[in-house]
């Protein structure tokens, strides 16, 4: 129990993660499950504020929903919570994205080549292409 709190007090972890964590560190199974439903029953592990704070440092960290939504998923978080963490996410996809664009790529003269590169990192990032043509055009503009 003491092992389980001193992960969770560093930052949120999913249940998955937490039970992984504490397995390979040598702790009984049974002990690691017995622990995990009492920090979830007395609200010290919930994967749904996992999920919220996993999308807001992702985001932060200049990644893009369809990124998130895969990382979300190795977690076996429900297809409830991962679509509810994104949907409560207050930023905006397209202004993360020009963002990035200008930060990386501002520098760039020729249009064609950094509209390409642009859009080639905005992809690989997870943004989808919506967002991806908008971020462009946007500097583009400027």
């Amino acid at each position: 129990m003491q092992r389980a709190l001193g992960l969770l007090t560093r930052r949120e972890h999913s249940r998955k993660e937490l039970t992984r964590k504490l397995v390979s560190r040598g702790v009984d199974a049974a002990e690691v499950e017995t622990a995990v439903g009492k920090l979830i029953d007395a609200g010290w592990q919930d994967d749904r504020r996992f999920a919220e704070s996993l999308v807001r440092s992702r985001a932060s960290s200049g990644y893009g929903p369809l990124h998130i939504r895969a990382e979300l998923g190795t977690h076996d978080l429900s297809a409830e919570i991962r679509q509810a963490a994104l949907d409560d996410f207050e930023g905006d996809w397209t202004e993360i994205a020009r963002d990035l664009v200008a930060r990386r790529f501002g520098r760039i003269e020729d249009a064609r080549t950094r509209e390409r590169k642009a859009s080639d990192y905005l992809i690989r990032r997870g943004f989808p292409g919506d967002i991806v043509r908008a971020a462009v055009r946007f500097t583009t503009e400027d």
